[in-house]
């Protein structure tokens, strides 16, 4: 008989336990799919004597994750502790040393050290996997690394963070504001232990910067992208979206240009009739855009016990089966080091602002978007109070930097009263 594939799994939450389930519910189902049993030899979590809703007395215990990864015992080591460095770093680097392929649903690990952990696998002989790091069950990595190898994408979008889909659609679907919703979501979990990581577009942003290594053949740089979360989005901003026949997404976008690599992790109008717009709740979307391919959509559950570890799964079948790829779709050594860009194509953009409610401040606001070369598709005026008067506009297509040179002209003027909130509409 084939030897088993004997697991090591660091981190005992939802995803662990729920792979934990799948070994050994599905026991004779993953041994026809790969040609091999499947089983655990030790696991590893803070807390021993925490009731997980599992029986874990067969298997060894390691309190330490990098003991456990270097044990003689396991074949495949499967972190899911989660954090960019500390014991999930130092384990996962353990595991490689003494010969271990990994298994990972740590987007921010390989967001920020991916590059130097791809290096060390290649050097070794091993592969690291992380499909589970990436929108939850949707097997985008597979997509991009295996089914659209003969593709040279053009572009790679999608939303990519359930909670902050969840609060943007529950906003226009219930009235309620941000701060309401968001605390509906710590009450049900749905935040990590740093909300910001989740509504700041830090999570999302890790994530993009996986599929942009992957889609263009770049280094990982989370650094160079652009962030910004949906904590200023509010009730107006979805109710004039709209009306306009758009909604709000907290959108990534990456595409490679003449002037580097452009990614962005922002809020974004999109038309409300696309599959991105159409999104409701937790879901996620990734939307691909290749020469030979054209355009596909992937959509599905991106977080939680069973689609994760359903993902994680797969990475481990995958091994088992003897598929082995450069964690990032090609060597590591071939990875290129672009700069990073910022977006040159020109977009319409929606600017919301309050001002002082005074003859001649709409000329003023006119007059420096005119001087930045940016024309005004749309203004409106909505109920204002005796002192403010909130505006929206809507400009043609212009290009970031000139928006820009215009937002800080803005501030050098007294009648502004709040920051203006800036969202290009982008084409899907």
């Amino acid at each position: 008989m084939t030897e088993p594939l004997r697991l090591g799994i660091a981190g005992l939450g939802t995803v662990g336990v729920g792979v934990v389930r799948i070994v050994r519910t599905h026991a004779a189902l993953l041994a026809a799919r790969t040609g091999r049993p499947i089983t655990i030899s030790a696991v590893s979590a803070r807390d021993r004597g925490r009731d997980r809703g599992v029986n874990l007395s067969q298997y060894a215990w390691e309190d330490d994750p990098v003991a456990l990864a270097r044990r003689d015992d396991v074949d495949v080591f499967v972190e899911l502790m989660g954090g960019s460095d500390g014991p999930a770093l130092a384990a996962t680097r353990a595991a490689l040393e003494t010969g271990k392929d990994v298994v990972t649903a740590n987007k921010a690990m390989l967001a920020i050290n991916g590059q130097s952990l791809a290096e060390q696998a290649e050097a070794a002989g091993r592969v690291i996997r992380f499909e589970a790091a990436v929108a939850g069950g949707i097997p985008v990595i597979k997509s991009l690394t295996e089914s659209l190898a003969g593709n040279e994408i053009t572009r790679v979008m999608g939303v990519m963070n359930g909670t902050c889909n969840y609060i943007l659609t529950r906003m226009e679907a219930t009235g309620q504001g941000y701060d309401v919703l968001f605390d509906e979501c710590a009450r049900l979990g749905y935040l990590e232990a740093d909300p910001n990581l989740d509504v700041g577009g830090i999570d999302a942003g890790h994530k993009l910067t996986l599929l942009s290594s992957i889609a263009f053949g770049t280094r990982p740089d989370f650094d160079g992208m652009e962030i910004e979360g949906i904590q200023r989005i509010t009730l107006e901003d979805i109710r004039q979206a709209a009306d306009m026949g758009y909604r709000i997404k907290l959108l990534g976008v990456a595409q490679k240009t003449g002037r580097g690599l452009e990614q962005r992790m922002q809020p974004c109008l999109v038309p409300a009739e696309s599959p991105l717009g159409q999104l409701e709740g937790g879901t996620n979307m990734v939307v691909i855009e290749g020469d030979a391919v054209e355009q596909i959509v992937l959509r599905g559950p991106g977080a939680g016990q069973g689609p994760t570890a359903s993902a994680v799964l797969g990475d481990i079948c995958d091994i088992a089966r003897g598929t082995r790829l450069p964690t990032f779709g090609q060597p590591a050594a071939t990875l290129e080091a672009a700069p990073s860009a910022r977006s040159s194509l020109p977009a319409p953009y929606y600017l919301r602002m309050s001002l002082v409610d005074k003859p001649g401040v709409l000329a003023k606001i006119a007059q420096i978007l005119g001087n930045a070369g940016i024309s005004i598709d749309r203004m409106r005026q909505y109920s204002h109070s005796e002192s403010a008067a909130p505006v929206l506009i809507v400009t043609h297509k212009t290009t970031r930097e000139a928006l820009d040179e215009a937002l800080s002209a803005m501030e050098g003027i007294d009648v502004i009263m709040t920051r203006p909130v800036a969202l290009r509409i982008e084409s899907v």
